[in-house]
């Protein structure tokens, strides 16, 4: 993945409109998030730190972790190295 701009992609985040955690949802995501890390380190695919700030950032704003991969898919398209217009 290319480096990860985190305020450019808080900001965007900040303008979409979808449902976000409350606090007590947000704290199962993150034990869920870790979980889900621990097991990529297991499979030897450990997530760069730029990966990690950039989840934790997501979960801070409230972004269900389903929705996660499509919001990074839609600002960082396949093959381009920063984030999208």
């Amino acid at each position: 993945m290319a480096q990860i701009d985190l305020e450019a992609l808080r900001e965007r985040i900040r303008q979409m409109d979808f449902e976000r955690g409350t606090p007590e949802q947000i704290a199962l995501w993150r034990e869920d998030v870790a979980e889900s890390r621990a097991n990529l380190v297991i499979e030897d695919m450990t997530p760069t730190s730029d990966e990690d700030a950039m989840f934790a950032m997501m979960l801070e704003e409230g972004v269900p972790p389903a929705l996660m991969p499509s919001i990074i898919l839609s600002l960082y398209p396949p093959g381009t190295r920063q984030i999208a217009a």
